[in-house]
């Protein structure tokens, strides 16, 4: 059963997400929420539970206390963590395996090639401690997947949130989808195998795929087979410029607030 997510599919297996609720990632809020998504999805256990973002206003100490807690009673067999600062998750890391709780094993941030902020601190830590990446957006909301910015799709009409993470950044990111569809053509595939065989080559375990057609899928899974030379990923990745954060958040937005970089 595919996990609770906004912003993709995870791999087979129930998982789920907390934050974006009640009292965030407090002790009480993450056994409470645990049990609701357990109740929701049918399942005794999680194969993995991620909190979603950093909870600036609850302890370090608490929020991996109470997760260690889900992991002992079984009722969750991982834990992993969303976007945030490599610092925040280097702490947390640390706080686990000080008191020798359960770590995070996993970090879905985002990641493509569109935005690499993340390239300077967070992926290093995250290689450097054995978690693997699972980021989402790896299509960059479908710009990666077309050698068009707009798109007459309804998301490409409708989505303020892609927007706001990729709009102000057009000019100069053109040049990188330019490219990525000489790779594509000089190979002879789509333009979205490139983007995520790029993701394997640069060390992802599980780019998670938001499709909403079967191409889709056939198309993340063609990409296994698709190896592009250091030549070929230096070429694409050469135009880019460094970019606002856009996944990480420097506070915690009001209660209720549960899209991000809304344009």
């Amino acid at each position: 059963m595919p996990g609770e997510s906004a912003e993709g599919i995870y791999p087979p297996g129930p998982g789920g997400k907390v934050y974006f609720n009640p009292g965030r990632l407090s002790k009480e809020a993450v056994h409470r929420e645990i049990d609701g998504t357990l109740k929701r999805l049918g399942t005794d256990y999680l194969d993995l539970y991620i909190i979603h973002r950093f909870d600036y206003e609850t302890p370090m100490e608490e929020t991996m206390e109470a997760l260690n807690d889900l992991v002992k009673a079984g009722k969750v067999r991982a834990i992993g963590a969303s976007a945030m600062y490599g610092y925040q998750f280097y702490n947390m890391q640390l706080i686990a395996r000080d008191h020798g709780w359960a770590r995070f094993e996993t970090m879905e941030n985002h990641y493509n090639l569109l935005y690499r902020e993340d390239e300077r601190e967070l992926i290093p830590i995250c290689k450097q401690m054995g978690v693997s990446l699972m980021p989402y957006s790896p299509l960059a909301a479908g710009h990666l997947a077309r050698p068009t910015w707009k798109s007459d799709s309804l998301r490409g009409r409708t989505d303020r949130v892609a927007m706001g993470k990729y709009d102000n950044y057009e000019a100069n990111d053109m040049e990188i989808i330019n490219r990525v569809e000489k790779v594509a053509d000089n190979h002879g595939v789509s333009m979205a195998q490139v983007a995520i065989a790029w993701q394997w080559a640069k060390g992802v375990t599980a780019p998670i795929i938001g499709g909403t057609k079967t191409r889709n899928f056939d198309d993340a899974l063609k990409a296994l087979d698709l190896h592009l030379t250091k030549e070929e990923i230096d070429y694409m990745e050469e135009p880019y410029v460094p970019h606002k954060i856009v996944g990480a958040i420097d506070h915690n937005p009001p209660q209720g607030v549960m899209l991000l970089d809304k344009k």
